[in-house]
Formats: C-alpha cells, sequence, structure tokens
C-alpha cells in the first residue's frame, strides 16, 4: 500500500518538560515537504520562547482546551477547532495560562522542526520540570530558528 496509516495512541513520543509531543509524520513518507505533530500542552508556564523560524511555516489546529498565541505584544486566545497559521518569518510562541491541559496537531512544511521535538527530548529538565529557555533556544538555533528578545 502507497499510502501511510499512523493509529491513534501510535507514533514516535518526544517533546521535552511538561510539553509533550507525538510526531505523527517526521518527513519520511511526504519528500521531507512536510511533518506532523501533535502536542499537550498542561496549564502552567510551560512554553517556548517567542520564536522565528527562517526555514518553515506552521499551521496549529487546537484539538482540546485553548491556548493563547502571542506574535510580538499581540495575544490571541485560541480553542477547540482554531487553526492558527504562522508563516515562516513571524515571531510567535503558545501557552496555556488557563486551568484545562490544551492541545494541537502542527504541520511543519518542510519537516526540518521534527527533529527539533527529538532533540527536546535530551534536555535536562530543572526543579520545576521546565526546560531551561538557554537550552531552548540552542536547540532551536540548529534549526533555522531565533529566539526573540
Amino acid at each position: 500500500m502507497s499510502i501511510h496509516v499512523v493509529e491513534p495512541h501510535a507514533g514516535e513520543q518526544s517533546g521535552g518538560g511538561p510539553i509533550r509531543c507525538r510526531i505523527i509524520e517526521d518527513g519520511s513518507h511526504t519528500g521531507h515537504r512536510l511533518g506532523l505533530i501533535e502536542a499537550t500542552v498542561p496549564p502552567g508556564p510551560a512554553a517556548p520562547p517567542q520564536h522565528l523560524h527562517r526555514d518553515h511555516d506552521e499551521i496549529f489546529i487546537v484539538i482540546h482546551g485553548t491556548l493563547r498565541f502571542t506574535s510580538g505584544a499581540d495575544s490571541v486566545d485560541a480553542g477547540a477547532g482554531s487553526c492558527v497559521t504562522v508563516p515562516a518569518g513571524t515571531p510567535h510562541t503558545f501557552s496555556n495560562p488557563f486551568d484545562e491541559a490544551a492541545g494541537f496537531v502542527c504541520t511543519l512544511t518542510p519537516d526540518l522542526y521534527v527533529e527539533y521535538f527529538r532533540d527536546l527530548s535530551r534536555l535536562p529538565v530543572g526543579e520545576q520540570g521546565l526546560l531551561d529557555p538557554a537550552d531552548i533556544g540552542r536547540t532551536m538555533a540548529k534549526y533555522a530558528t531565533e529566539v526573540i528578545r
């Protein structure tokens, strides 16, 4: 069969700290044109630093809960069913300041950033269960991504 199926709860578990992700498509079935992850974001302070990607676009589809997406000084709360498009070069981050866990599916076009999530799983976790922002920034830099200060 020339199609590839990943069953629910299958795929590669990855991510670091309290944000967990499942790599659904690592690009190996799409000629590396597209990667796809699913992530769960618990309530609280876990959030990537605001950053921009030089070489890939992202589309986030919120599948449960609500996430706060920030670009520069602007923020928007996106609930389940919302679609957030982040073109290459756009500063952004997401967080979950709400009371329940939230989840999203994210496309990575091309798949360059899939390896970032694998790298996150190898970073040390601090005392509060969070990753060090400096470690995250160094890891992002390996994938044409820069932290916005």
